[in-house]
């Protein structure tokens, strides 16, 4: 028998059902006496158990097995203790422990008596009196749910699963029938008499089938936000009972998909983002019942769609930033002259907290640091075609939103030419394209100035920044500036002709560039050219 197939078959649907457990766990710290989350974690418990067992991973099994018999105590009590939730979450993290580990060699791991004894299933009235003196405790104790009345569970659509690297490769093909469409109308069209007759008709009809199936590839390779957001509040509450605080998270906008390429980096910064609301933001209980505040903090986690773009916000009722203290900082760092520094608006002033190196805390640690990188968040939603926005206010919280675009393969780009080379920029990117005087940019060392709207604007050569000859850029008595966002900063990059703009698909950076970190992607142009998309946070 090929184990390695079940293996993995095991591996993702176990991360699957420990997902829901989780879930599940954290509803009932809200209500103990949630009686379809104590179902959800006996059923996934039940189902990691038979699993673990016929693949031989016994260790595995005993535990799910304890957890399984731990909640069939819950059942018959009607509702879960403290002492019962906090086994419980022990239990949710040694399988977890115990998956990795089978993720890591394949092998069994080894056992955890001490955990199974931990989880040994109290009977009916102990867990009834642990969760009766937990009600006892809580300062609004929840309302008991009723148990609904059984309906039949709607059938679930038929599905199947499909490995990454086949995924992969498919959507690589539509990528090349794509292309292969564009060149085939642009060489149709160079005739000296046109298209012969007929011809534009199935064209026509080719393209409607090719952009039918660039969508449905799309469809494909797009996935739920849930994937990255959901075990957010569990990691919250972790954070807030090392610290002394309680939180609660909630999620909106979960069902939202997109590209899996871009899911996969924004894991990263939405961590950060709620490490700071945590650490930074939500103040000790103490604090917040002075400042007219429930004790527990609440985060909010919020993902909405805007046209060809998915907005996610990560919000908070802490303390908020404050400005006042950011602003000093900055002048400190040189970031800007004190008698500027005093004139800037509050949108400015908290732009700040973005740059490299900045924070409004003097103490160190190890859960985040606002500032000591959020450079790092912006750096990669830029990177993805996206922006940040930030929003805060002293002693009402903070909010962060993150702009990224739904899907990476397909980008409305402008094509930019220096001389005969061209490359693509993200038309989200730029702000607009103005011509102004060649002899009007002034030097100074390395650095290049342009006066726009009578306010200095730093000034890239998109020449210089691609490696190509001075020579082989003709001279022009005028310049045309892209303007945009480089890095944070606003800046032109000069140019020597805009040669449109195009819906591109994008492809992968060959391996042997990829280290060029100012390449973002490839694309081929109806014409055979291949065309390189510039990130532009990585020039300069």
């Amino acid at each position: 028998m090929d184990l390695d197939k079940y293996r993995a078959l095991f591996l993702e649907e176990t991360a699957e059902h420990l997902a829901e457990i989780s879930r599940a766990l954290l509803e009932l710290e809200k209500d103990p006496a949630r009686t379809d989350s104590i179902d959800v974690v006996f059923r996934m418990a039940h189902s990691i158990k038979g699993m673990a067992a016929s693949l031989d991973y016994t260790s595995v099994a005993e535990v799910a097995h304890a957890l399984e018999d731990r909640m069939q105590a819950s059942r018959q009590a009607g509702s879960v203790g403290w002492e019962t939730l906090a086994c419980l979450f022990r239990g949710l993290e040694g399988l977890e422990a115990m998956l990795a580990a089978v993720r890591d060699s394949g092998q069994a791991p080894a056992g955890r008596p001490e955990l199974v004894a931990a989880l040994s299933a109290p009977g009916p009235r102990e867990d009834r009196a642990d969760a009766a003196s937990a009600a006892a405790g809580r300062p609004e104790p929840a309302a008991p749910r009723l148990r609904p009345d059984p309906v039949e569970a709607p059938t679930p659509p038929p599905s199947v699963r499909v490995r990454t690297r086949i995924l992969d490769r498919f959507l690589s093909t539509v990528g090349e029938v794509i292309l292969s469409s564009n060149q085939l109308r642009t060489a149709a069209s160079r005739g000296a008499e046109g298209p012969p007759r007929g011809l534009t008709p199935g064209l026509d009809r080719m393209d409607r089938v090719v952009g039918e199936l660039q969508r449905r590839a799309l469809e494909l390779r797009t996935t739920p936000l849930a994937r990255i957001v959901e075990p957010l509040p569990r990691m919250a509450r972790e954070l807030a009972q090392r610290m002394g605080k309680r939180v609660e998270v909630e999620i909106l906008g979960a069902e939202l998909e997109l590209d899996r390429s871009i899911l996969d980096r924004l894991s990263d910064p939405l961590v950060h983002l709620l490490r700071n609301a945590v650490d930074h933001g939500i103040e000790a209980p103490a604090r917040r019942v002075e400042a007219g505040k429930d004790a527990i903090g609440r985060i909010w986690i919020e993902a909405r769609r805007v046209k060809d773009s998915i907005r996610i916000g990560v919000r908070d009722d802490g303390a908020g930033i404050d400005l006042e203290r950011v602003r000093e900082r900055a002048v400190a760092a040189g970031l800007v002259l004190a008698d500027l520094a005093e004139d800037l608006p509050p949108e400015q002033v908290a732009a700040f907290v973005f740059r490299a190196g900045l924070s409004t805390t003097d103490r160190v640690s190890e859960v985040s640091g606002r500032g000591v990188g959020m450079d790092a968040v912006r750096a990669a939603i830029e990177s993805l075609g996206g922006e940040v926005e930030l929003q805060t206010e002293r002693g009402r919280g903070t909010a962060t939103t993150l702009v990224v675009p739904i899907t990476a393969a397909v980008q409305r780009v402008l094509l930019a030419a220096v001389g005969e080379e061209i490359v693509a920029i993200p038309v989200a990117k730029v702000e607009r394209i103005v011509v102004v005087p060649a002899a009007e940019i002034e030097r100074s060392g390395r650095d290049a100035f342009a006066l726009v709207d009578g306010v200095p604007l730093p000034v890239l050569d998109l020449a210089e920044q691609i490696a190509l000859p001075r020579s082989a850029v003709p001279e022009s008595p005028e310049a045309i500036l892209v303007i945009g966002e480089v890095r944070g900063e606003r800046m032109g990059l000069r140019l020597s002709r805009v040669a449109g703009q195009q819906q591109i698909y994008v492809k992968a950076v060959p391996e042997l560039l990829a280290g060029v970190k100012a390449l973002a992607g490839l694309t081929i142009l109806g014409d055979g050219r291949p065309v390189f998309l510039l990130d532009l946070n990585q020039l300069g």
